[in-house]
């Protein structure tokens, strides 16, 4: 890469995770971030074996380990609280080698910060992308400094990515899946009992505990695209919604400050890009591969891109002559891990009697498989293993 350095556009955990990638292989990088600060929502969220193993690579894996908090038991139920299947930790760690890590988003972002040198990241800055690049020409982005020239921009500019519209323009872009989010993190006075999530008609709840006493909780329900709480209260709207589930459902809601209550609404790349490359340019996360949360694996995959990026560089290294590998290693997996996440959706969104007593007497005979049996169906996606980067911890 002789002297260019490499840009990230995005100081998400997609875009830390890649200048923290590329850091180890030794590639000198800038994060731009358009915000004032790296201030990540109020959510949690839940690093499963694929990426916790590729943390390991970025040599942050085992902080995060440290500050998550295990439950020996997690399943999924029926607003009444019936159990419809269930699954201990320990069987899952012995079937994978590692478990689910769930921590605040905010813990995440700092583990990566704190990897990286001082200066790396570069706060109310955005940037913007003038030239992809070719084989012959860097890349140029547009900084508050000035135009700068890259032999690698790593786009992780979300899923309103404005370098993947001007990448590829013809591309349809995201679509609304028709689902809207909220998430909280609340602190209750004992931890919860039951762990997982609840089904219910076109709507979901889950209930994850972090570090600290904390507690993660979030809903996914059908609703307009735009929609939002008649009275701006979108805690009262989390109540109407869930307030007759199961416990501990609607007792953490109450404790939810309405001012920390996030919502926003699903959308995804359901029509997969013709690849996360062009020029001198590489997306990662959202903006290659936007995803329904309903497998947890958003984050996941975009620290699975960091790494598969950096791999094959080093500083010697041109990157245009790596990135072609990189959409092939990454464009397959991402895009059936997509359309995964929207047949679980579509699941999700069955609301009739008579299909939502289906989907419960089928989600409880797949219960009644062996542990293995039914994990087994996540192998694909959990038993990914990361490549090597020069300078992991």
């Amino acid at each position: 890469m002789g002297r260019h350095q490499a840009i990230v556009i995005g100081g998400g955990i997609g875009g830390l995770a890649a200048a923290l990638a590329l850091h180890r292989q030794g590639v000198p990088v800038t994060v731009h971030e358009r915000a004032a600060s790296l201030e990540p929502v109020g959510a949690g969220l839940a690093l499963a074996p694929n990426a916790l193993r590729a943390l390991d690579r970025l040599g942050v894996g085992a902080r995060l380990r440290s500050l998550a908090n295990s439950h020996p038991a997690v399943g999924l139920r029926h607003p009444s609280g019936r159990w419809l299947a269930r699954t201990d930790t320990a069987t899952f760690e012995a079937c994978f080698g590692d478990t689910i890590a769930a921590v605040a988003r905010a813990e995440v972002i700092a583990a990566l910060v704190d990897a990286l040198p001082e200066g790396t990241v570069r706060t109310d800055s955005p940037a913007s992308l003038v030239s992809p690049g070719s084989a012959t020409e860097p890349a140029v982005v547009r900084t508050p400094d000035g135009e700068r020239s890259a032999a690698l921009v790593v786009a992780a500019d979300g899923i309103r990515s404005a370098t993947r519209g001007l990448l590829f323009p013809r591309h349809p872009g995201p679509r609304y899946s028709g689902f809207t989010t909220w998430r909280t993190i609340v602190t209750p006075a004992r931890r919860p009992a039951a762990v997982g999530e609840v089904w219910g008609r076109g709507r979901l709840a889950g209930v994850v505990p972090l570090a600290d006493d904390r507690v993660y909780v979030y809903g996914a329900a059908l609703a307009p695209a735009g929609a939002a709480a008649a009275d701006g209260d979108e805690k009262a709207e989390l109540l109407r919604h869930y307030g007759t589930w199961c416990a501990p459902v609607p007792q953490l809601l109450a404790l939810a400050e309405p001012d920390r209550v996030l919502r926003h609404d699903v959308w995804d790349l359901a029509d997969p890009l013709p690849a996360h490359h062009l020029g001198r340019v590489a997306l990662l996360g959202d903006a290659a591969h936007a995803m329904c949360p309903f497998q947890g694996q958003g984050a996941c995959q975009a620290i699975e891109d960091a790494v598969v990026l950096a791999a094959p560089l080093t500083p010697a290294t041109d990157p245009v002559t790596t990135l072609p590998a990189y959409t092939a290693a990454r464009l397959p997996r991402t895009t059936t891990i997509v359309t995964g996440s929207r047949r679980i959706g579509d699941l999700v969104a069955l609301r009739t009697p008579v299909a939502t007593l289906l989907r419960s007497t089928a989600l409880t005979l797949a219960g009644l498989l062996p542990a293995r049996a039914l994990l087994s169906r996540s192998a694909r996606t959990y038993d990914w293993q990361p490549p090597a980067l020069r300078g992991a911890a």
